[in-house]
């Protein structure tokens, strides 16, 4: 069944990008496999192309590092704490939920004695909720400018968690407000910064967030099924 709902979630990216006049391979389709079990990881990369894999969280990010069989590309997605940092950052690909200079100081702390450059997206709050956490969208630009000559953190794009919307077009205006503001800091040739990554969209909305520009979409419950959140 794995195998069937990837391969059907490829389908609808490959659907969402004809409609919006894009090349597949621009999209970099993240399994969201927290709470799931390693098995279910390996199985996709034995039976797909799945290489990209989210969590949320830094205990079941490294657990699943430290016993997977074949490497894989682990994005860290989920609400990072400074004092986690350590765990990961010779580990993740990409963390995405970077939204305090706090936090990316910390980052670039623990990166200097690994000796490793960390990727990380700015965590921007789009729509403003007050339970999401997220840098908002008029202080994003301070912030990549207060991050951006930390020697061994580099900025590739910006992220966000739409709200839950039983109708995806609800959040086709947050997708495209995070690609405006994608767009104009890119516009700004600020130094060491890149603004290629757009890291928006998940199970429920990901097709809009294509046609609004994503380049990574985070897929779990389509892939995996719905989550055990009743885990010890």
């Amino acid at each position: 069944m794995l195998k069937e709902n990837y391969e059907q979630v490829k389908r609808n990216i490959e659907a969402a990008c004809k409609r919006a006049g894009r090349d597949v391979s621009e999209i970099t389709l993240i399994a969201v496999s927290k709470t799931k079990p390693l098995s279910d990881v390996e199985t996709l990369i034995r039976e797909t192309d799945a290489h990209d894999f989210g969590e949320n969280k830094v205990q079941e990010l490294t657990d699943k590092y430290e016993h997977a069989s074949v490497p894989v590309n682990w994005h860290l997605i989920g609400h990072l704490q400074t004092n986690k940092v350590k765990y990961i950052v010779d580990k993740v690909c990409m963390i995405h939920s970077v939204d305090s200079f706090h936090l990316a100081k910390a980052i670039e702390k623990e990166a200097a004695k690994k000796n490793v450059v960390v990727k990380i997206l700015i965590e921007v709050n789009v729509a403003g909720e007050e339970t999401k956490f997220g840098v908002s969208v008029e202080e994003t630009e301070n912030l990549v400018n207060q991050i951006k000559d930390l020697p061994h953190v580099r900025i590739c794009g910006l992220m966000t968690i739409a709200p839950f919307a039983d109708n995806p077009e609800d959040n086709r205006g947050y997708f495209r407000k995070l690609k405006d503001l994608l767009l104009d800091i890119k516009s700004k040739n600020i130094d060491n910064v890149n603004m290629n990554v757009l890291s928006m969209g998940m199970t429920n909305d990901y097709e809009v967030a294509i046609e609004e520009g994503a380049t990574m979409v985070r897929v779990g419950t389509g892939i995996f099924g719905a989550r055990n959140y009743n885990l010890s």
